[in-house]
Parts: C-alpha cells; structure tokens; sequence
C-alpha cells in the first residue's frame, strides 16, 4: 500500500541563474551553467514525500525524449515508484529564471494530452493508497470522477490549485473533487478568505511564500501560519510550495492536527529553499517532531 499517490505533474526544469529579476535590458547576458533536471508540481510533491519517508507512486504521462529520460532517471535514483504512460506530445518543460536570493520566474510550457484517456486502471491504484493528490493536468481532468469515487473511507484527496485566481474554470473541477486545496495567495489578494468560504466544506491552504500560510479549516476560523527560517541560506524557491504540501500531507498521515501539520509543513518548505533542485538528499528535510 502507498502512503501517498500523486497524480501527475512530472517533468523537467531547465534552471538558469540570472542577476536579478525582471532581466537587464541587454541583448545577452552570461550566466552559471544552465541545468537540466527533475521538476515540476508533482515531482516536487512526491520527492519531497519520499524523503520525509513516505510510500510513494506518481502516475503520469511523460515523453519517450531525452526530457523524459531525465525524469525517469531522477525517479530511479531516488526510488520513486512511477506507473507512466507515452505522452507523444512530449515531456513537459519549465525554464525557471532564479536570482540571487533564490526567487524565481517560471516559463512553463505544458505539452497539452492529445489522445485517450490513459491508465484505465487508476481506480486500482487510487484504492492502494492513504492519501492521493492530484496535479491539475489535463489528462487528470476528465478522471477526476474515478478518482474521487475510488477513495475509500479515511482516504483524503488534496489538489493545488497554484496562482488561481478563483474564476478560471479549468481549475474549479479539481477544487470541487478535493478534501484539501492548496492555492498560492499571489492573484488572489484579499479575496483569499472568500474563495475558502465559497470552496467549504473543504480545508483552503493559502501559501504566501516567505509571508507563510493561512489554513482554513473545514468549518474553523482560518490559522496563521508564519514562514519558517531556512536552516541554511537560501538558493532556490522553486519546489518550496510541493514540499510544503508533501510535509502536511506526510504530518497528517502521521497523526498531527491541522495547526501541527501546518507548522511542520512551514519548516520543511524553508529546508527545500537552501537546496538547489528537487532531489533531496538524506537529512536535508526536517524528520516530523
């Protein structure tokens, strides 16, 4: 049995470090080496939980390119089980623009599905696992129903929704299908408590990067969580929001409250910034207290 199921978001992130952001107005600029390397929401998400010593299997679609070899590679590496399928449209890919106090801007081209549905036997796997978060991929979208139907009792289903801004449709299936809903606070400004109310009975989590977090519980008054301080400097904020989602999930399974798991999940995300890229090595993660 798996602790923890994710449903899509694997792919690679092309990491280039820059002065400053937004980028001089300059024809050319010289930077450190340009890597190539595991990345996106649902890798971030299951090697954050592998790490914390989780039972882990992503499912996804990837593609049979040199992208994708990266990916299979990393997952290997790390001992990430992954159920994968042929995405002929390719592997997904982010350049990911990183200043030197470790923010980042994002470029991400999502090589949308093209075909069937895959994995027709995702039920079976969703019924093998304590806790299933899904990625909002567009092959995910139409199995959302599956998915949901195949919890079983005391099994939690979690989705981040990212920059939504509470009215694109497309993510609104994943918000309803959810028992908890991660969403970064950055396009919704004070509107964070609405969108929480119209999204109950479900627990909110609205990350705000180095401002913390804000849990609204199902049925509670909304929580504070303050950002934890990083161990170490930090180098690189890509992922920071995957592991938070990976420590409270990882917290929840274990038993800790909500505030608990919340806490916890701040001082694992400021861990992942002080690491440049999503493969963490063992210790660099916070244990649970």
């Amino acid at each position: 049995m798996d602790d923890l199921l994710v449903i899509g978001g694997l792919g690679v992130d092309v990491r280039v470090r820059v002065p400053a952001l937004p980028l001089p107005d300059v024809d050319s600029v010289t930077v450190d080496p340009i890597d190539l390397r595991i990345g996106n929401t649902g890798a971030g998400v299951a090697l954050a939980a592998h790490a914390l010593g989780l039972r882990v299997t992503v499912v996804d679609v990837l593609g049979a390119d040199p992208a994708g070899d990266v990916v299979r590679a990393a997952l290997a590496r790390s001992g990430v089980r992954a159920v994968l399928a042929d995405a002929p449209a390719g592997t997904r890919r982010s350049v990911n623009l990183v200043d030197p106090a470790g923010r980042r801007s994002s470029l991400y081209d999502p090589r949308p599905w093209r075909g069937p549905t895959p994995f027709p036997d995702l039920p079976t796997l969703v019924r093998g696992a304590a806790h299933v978060h899904v990625s909002i991929m567009d092959w995910a979208r139409d199995l959302l129903p599956a998915i949901r139907a195949a919890c079983g009792a005391g099994v939690t289903l979690s989705t981040d929704l990212h920059d939504w801004d509470g009215a694109n449709p497309y993510h609104r299936p994943f918000a309803d299908a959810a028992d908890l809903v991660f969403v970064s606070g950055v396009r919704l400004g004070d509107r964070a408590g609405a969108l929480a109310a119209g999204l109950a009975p479900r627990t909110v989590v609205v990350t705000r990067g180095g401002d913390g977090a804000d849990v609204h519980p199902s049925g509670g008054a909304p929580v504070r969580v303050p950002a934890a301080e990083p161990p170490a400097p930090v180098v690189d904020t890509n992922g920071a929001g995957d592991a938070f989602a990976a420590g409270l999930v990882a917290a929840r399974l274990r038993g800790a409250t909500l505030a608990d798991a919340a806490a916890y999940a701040a001082r694992v995300a400021a861990a992942a910034c002080t690491r440049d890229g999503m493969e963490y090595p063992p210790g660099l993660l916070p244990p649970p207290a």
